[in-house]
């Protein structure tokens, strides 16, 4: 006999399916949505399919677009000869919010994990060497995340990038603003150490 209704059982079961949800976190959302008005609930689910039926991917980048192009692509004041290197769409808004990169973006969907069976050939990367070839780009800058994962693109991406020319760069990782020493592992201490610069 299942514990709850089967309309609502249901929903519980599609909300643990989401990243980061657990069975009682699902049990929370299923029940705010019961408690809620049909309005509420009507404007969700349109919410949902509005997102399914009206994005996709940008052409020239992969970042999440309502049109061929996303913003940043279409934006004539965007530096096009700065390519900013990401794995996910949403790692461009905490480089936007800096308000200090002029370039534009390319997202991966992904990175390098032999473990999950993601190699080279199931990231976007043709389409970034197509870019390449094509608009010449003076620098490419590798922010793909500090995990093993993301340093096994970047040293990937790198091998790849650096024959053809151009300048390649990587972000420099360390010691966060506001955190003590004392917590930092030996690995983010070398980093830290190694991205020093003069001041």
């Amino acid at each position: 006999m299942p514990d709850f209704a089967a309309p609502l059982q249901r929903l519980i079961d599609e909300f643990r399916r989401l990243p980061g949800i657990g069975q009682k976190s699902a049990q929370r959302l299923a029940f705010h949505v019961l408690r809620t008005s049909r309005d509420d609930a009507a404007r969700l689910a349109s919410a949902l399919l509005e997102v399914k039926d009206n994005l996709g991917l940008c052409a020239e980048c992969n970042n999440i677009s309502d049109g061929e192009l996303c913003p940043y692509c279409r934006d004539p004041h965007r530096d096009h000869s700065q390519i900013c290197v990401v794995e996910e769409p949403h790692n461009i808004l905490p480089i936007e919010t800096t308000r200090t990169f002029e370039g534009v973006y390319h997202v991966l969907h992904g990175s390098i994990s032999p473990l999950r069976g993601i190699g080279p050939e199931q990231l976007k990367i043709k389409g970034l060497l197509e870019r390449i070839s094509r608009d010449n780009p003076k620098e490419i800058i590798l922010a793909t995340n500090p995990t093993v994962e993301g340093e096994a693109t970047a040293v990937y991406l790198s091998r790849l990038l650096k024959p053809l020319g151009m300048k390649v760069t990587r972000i420099a990782m360390g010691i966060p603003v506001g955190s003590d020493l004392e917590f930092a592992d030996e690995v983010t201490m070398s980093k830290s150490l190694e991205n020093r610069r003069e001041m």
